[in-house]
């Protein structure tokens, strides 16, 4: 049986509008190697910071007043904002606080998670003592690796020695709600140091970890050293033996009290539960179960979605600091059914829980297995789609790129998408 069809005109504009906000902060200390984000490298100097927060603001009163480009109403309810980067906490104390003192002025309800990212060279006791008086419940240190051989080979700023201090200090100020991001296969990183790596982070007692797998990105600085190493045989640049840590990783993490609930991010069990949402990323449990958010700064996405047509409007600011500084644009794209039904499933089985099946039926006015019901049973019969609910199973996981293929080849033909 496929999706049955839902004709729609554009998104209805929606009244009493939940969104959360992310901002993106494009400033670096200095750039890593492996790193193709949008970020740039400013001194504190840089007059740029100080004009672009001002930016921010003006983008985040506009948004709240509902002047958006692409048209929505004013958003009413903000549930988590999350500052990324980049380095959030490269814009230092002073250009740190107006931000985080205006959005709190502007915010119509106090969220219920504000997270802001930090690398600990940035992340003094000021930094968290800043963040918690202003209203932050959250936040993310990227501390990547402890080892220096590894850091000093993608050319990872600060040194490990100030790593235990800083998280220390974000025990000290979040002791409930704060994050570690770490890397597996990195260079020089065998499954010792990733072990170390881990125990280190762990001692500190972080309620959320996310593990990331190196990703050599062929626009990066590090595609040309991993080329060179692998020429002289220096080090052993294989895909496969960076699979093989982060799946040892992964297993320290679970044996040490960790639940994997997405494909990077592990959260901290509680006592008395085998998993609580309130130690995972609320924030990103939004992205993954495809609710309503809006991206402000460089580079920043925003999706809203209308649960009545199931179509949406996506709002993406160029990667461009200096144009939006200048002449802010925003790039406005109309999101129809069935690229919404694809990115509901890309982003819902990342997650231990799967799509949100209430709110899938709600907005396309169909169900999931109807939609994919080849896939399902295939997957089913593999054992690699949980027998009771629509979500990949611990091993399934791991092949989720298969399975999503699958899944759109099968949308594709005809069963479903509309």
């Amino acid at each position: 049986m496929g999706c049955k069809r839902h004709v729609g005109a554009a998104p209805a504009k929606m009244k009493d509008m939940e969104a959360s906000l992310y901002l993106h902060i494009p400033f670096c200390a200095g750039s890593c190697d492996y790193c193709d984000f949008h970020s740039i490298p400013v001194k504190p100097a840089d007059p740029r910071l100080d004009i672009y927060v001002d930016r921010l603001l003006a983008d985040a009163r506009q948004a709240f007043s509902g002047a958006v480009a692409g048209g929505c109403d004013a958003v009413t309810s903000v549930p988590t904002i999350y500052i990324g980067g980049g380095t959030p906490s490269m814009l230092g104390l002073r250009r740190l606080k107006r931000l985080l003192a205006g959005l709190a002025v502007l915010a119509p309800n106090i969220p219920l998670e504000w997270t802001v990212e930090a690398n600990p060279e940035s992340a003094d006791g000021a930094f968290f003592e800043t963040c918690a008086a202003t209203g932050v419940t959250r936040v993310s240190l990227g501390v990547q690796t402890f080892y220096e051989p590894s850091r000093a080979a993608v050319n990872r700023v600060g040194e490990a020695r100030i790593l235990r201090e800083r998280l220390d200090l974000a025990h000290s100020f979040f002791p409930a709600a704060f994050s570690v991001d770490l890397i597996a296969g990195l260079p020089f990183q065998d499954e010792a140091v990733l072990q170390a790596d881990i125990a280190q982070a762990l001692a500190f007692e972080p309620a959320h970890v996310s593990l990331y797998s190196l990703m050599v990105d062929e626009h990066t600085p590090l595609w040309n050293k991993w080329k060179k190493w692998e020429k002289a045989r220096r080090f052993d640049c294989d895909v496969e033996r960076i699979d093989r840590l982060w799946l040892a990783g992964r297993d320290e993490l679970e044996r040490n009290g960790y639940v994997q609930y997405e494909v990077s991010n592990f959260c901290r069990k509680e006592e008395a539960s085998e998993i609580s949402e309130k130690n995972m990323s609320a924030h990103n449990l939004r992205y993954w179960r495809m609710k309503n958010w809006l991206g402000i700064g460089s580079a920043a996405s925003g999706t809203i979605i209308d649960d009545v047509t199931g179509t949406g409007v996506r709002r993406t600011v160029p990667a461009d600091v200096d144009a939006y500084l200048t002449r802010p644009a925003v790039v406005v794209e109309r999101l129809d059914r069935s690229v919404l039904i694809k990115e509901t499933f890309l982003m819902g089985f990342r997650t231990m829980f799967g799509p949100d099946e209430t709110l899938f039926c709600k907005r396309f006015h169909t169900d999931i297995e109807s939609c994919i019901p080849k896939t399902i049973a295939l997957w089913k019969n593999r054992r690699l789609l949980d027998q009771e609910r629509l979500r990949l199973t611990h091993a399934g996981l791991l092949f989720l790129d298969a399975f999503l293929r699958e899944a759109f080849s099968e949308l594709d033909c005809g069963n479903g998408a509309g």
